[in-house]
C-alpha cells in the first residue's frame, strides 16, 4: 500500500482487512472482529480444503480504514456516509484494533487513517468475506 508514492504497509501471506467503523461500534466489537479474523479457517490445508487459520499459517494482517464500506446507497445516486463513525472516534478504534491484533502475536501492517491510499491486493482465490459485529449481536 502506498501513500504519496511511498510504501507505508505491506504483508506476505495473510489477510487484507478493510475496516469500516460504524456509529456506535465499541471495543467489544473490535475484540469480536480480532478474535474472528485470526481464528477463521479460511486458508487451504494440504488437501486443498479451507481448514487453516491465520495463526496456523503464521499469517500477517494488513489493516486499512475504509469508511466507504458503510455507504448508504439506497437513495439517489450519491452515497451517504451517515452510518460511518465520526473520524476522530473511528481513528481511535482503528488503532485499538491494530494493537489488539498485535497483542495476539500477529505481524500487522496498517495504512494511514484518512489518507488517500493506493492498495494493491494479490487476491489468492479470490476469497472475500464480510464480518459485521452487529450480526453477532443480533444472534446472541
Amino acid at each position: 500500500m502506498t501513500v504519496d508514492g511511498r510504501v507505508i504497509g505491506e504483508i506476505g501471506r495473510g489477510i487484507v482487512l478493510l475496516l469500516g467503523v460504524a456509529r456506535g461500534d465499541s471495543l467489544d466489537d473490535l475484540e469480536y472482529l480480532a478474535d474472528k479474523v485470526i481464528n477463521l479457517r479460511i486458508f487451504e490445508d494440504d488437501h486443498g480444503k479451507m481448514n487453516l487459520s491465520l495463526v496456523d499459517i503464521s499469517g500477517e494482517v494488513l489493516v486499512i480504514s475504509q469508511f466507504t464500506l458503510l455507504a448508504d446507497l439506497r437513495k439517489g445516486r450519491h452515497p451517504g456516509f451517515e452510518l460511518a463513525e465520526d473520524p476522530n472516534i473511528a481513528a481511535g478504534l482503528y488503532n485499538r484494533l491494530i494493537e489488539n491484533l498485535k497483542g495476539k502475536g500477529l505481524r500487522v501492517a496498517d495504512g494511514s487513517f484518512g489518507a488517500n491510499m493506493l492498495v494493491r491486493i494479490d487476491n489468492d482465490g479470490p476469497v472475500t468475506f464480510i464480518l459485521d459485529s452487529r450480526e453477532k449481536k443480533a444472534k446472541t
